[in-house]
C-alpha cells in the first residue's frame, strides 16, 4: 500500500486493551481513566479480519500493544491466530514486562518474534515512584523469561524528559549493555500539544518515512498518532476504513485532542 505521499504502508500496530497494571505518569492520570466498555472492545475475530485484509493489502509487520497488551485475556491465542495468517512476516509486542515471566514461553511457541519492554530506571524506589506502584524485579524477570524463550532481539524503551545524558537513562543503557539488550530512547510525548521526535535507535517519529497504521482498541484505524483522523471498522467495514487511512494520511504528525497512549498504543 502506497499513501499520497508515496509511502509504503506495510506495519499495522493493533491496540488489544486499554487497560493496563501500572499507572505510569506519563501514560495515564493518577486516578485512572474511564475505560472502553466491554462490550465495545474489539474482538479477537474482528481483530484477525482487519490483519488479514490488511496483509492481502501489503502489510506484513503487525505489533501487539495496550494499555498493557498481557492483561487481555486470551492474548496468547491472539497471538497464534495472528502469526497463523499467510503474509504475517513479523509479529512483535510491546510491554511493560510486568507479567511477561509467566507468558514469554507460551506468546513464542505461539508465533511471537520479539518483544520491546519499558524500562526507564533501574531503580527499583524510581520505578514504583514512575509506575505508581510497579515492581522493577517483575520486569527483571521478564527481560530473563524473554530471552530464555527467544523473543529476541528483546529492545527496551526508555523513557526520557530531556535526553539519553539523564542519569535514569544511562543506567538503563549500561543494563543494556551488559545483558545483551537493544536500546530505545523515547523522549516524552504530549498528544495534546504534539511534542514528539524521531525515537533515538528507532523509526517511531520519523513522519517522512512513517509506513505504519493503527487500530484502536474500539476498532479505529488511525492513519497518524499525531492526529485526530480515526475510521470506524464496524461502522464504514474494514476494506474501507483502511482506503480512508490511507488516503488522508498526513504528511506529518500535529497533535491529537482525541487520542490517549492507552488506548492507540506509543
Amino acid at each position: 500500500m502506497l499513501d499520497q505521499y508515496k509511502r509504503k504502508i506495510n506495519y499495522l500496530r493493533i491496540s488489544v486493551t486499554d487497560r493496563c497494571n501500572l499507572r505510569c505518569t506519563y501514560c495515564m492520570p493518577a486516578s485512572g481513566i474511564q475505560l472502553i466498555p466491554d462490550n465495545q472492545i474489539i474482538s479477537f475475530g474482528e481483530i484477525y479480519k482487519i490483519v488479514t485484509e490488511g496483509v492481502h493489502n501489503g502489510i506484513n509487520k503487525v505489533r501487539l500493544t495496550g494499555g498493557e497488551p498481557l492483561v487481555r485475556k486470551g492474548i496468547v491465542d491472539l497471538t497464534r491466530m495472528i502469526a497463523g495468517i499467510p503474509g504475517v512476516e513479523e509479529l512483535a509486542m510491546t510491554t511493560n514486562g510486568i507479567l511477561l515471566e509467566t507468558y514469554a514461553m507460551d506468546l513464542a511457541k505461539a508465533g511471537l518474534n520479539r518483544v520491546n519492554i519499558s524500562l526507564d530506571t533501574l531503580s527499583a524506589a524510581r520505578y514504583t515512584e514512575i509506575t505508581r506502584g510497579g515492581d522493577i524485579n517483575a520486569v527483571f524477570r521478564g527481560i530473563e523469561a524473554a530471552k530464555k524463550a527467544g523473543l529476541t532481539p528483546v529492545k527496551i524503551n526508555c523513557v526520557v524528559f530531556k535526553n539519553k545524558d539523564e542519569k535514569d537513562a544511562q543506567n538503563v543503557a549500561r543494563f543494556c549493555r551488559e545483558n545483551d539488550l537493544q536500546i530505545r530512547f523515547i523522549h516524552q510525548m504530549n498528544l495534546k500539544t504534539g511534542d514528539f521526535s524521531v525515537v533515538d535507535g528507532g523509526e517511531g517519529g520519523d513522519c517522512k518515512n512513517c509506513n505504519r497504521l493503527r487500530l484502536t482498541a474500539s476498532g479505529e484505524i488511525r492513519p497518524c498518532l499525531f492526529n485526530d483522523l480515526s475510521y470506524q471498522t464496524k461502522v464504514t467495514g474494514i476494506g474501507k476504513a483502511y482506503q480512508l487511512a490511507l488516503k488522508n494520511k498526513p504528511k506529518a504528525g500535529t497533535k491529537s485532542l482525541s487520542g490517549a497512549f492507552y488506548g492507540i498504543g506509543g
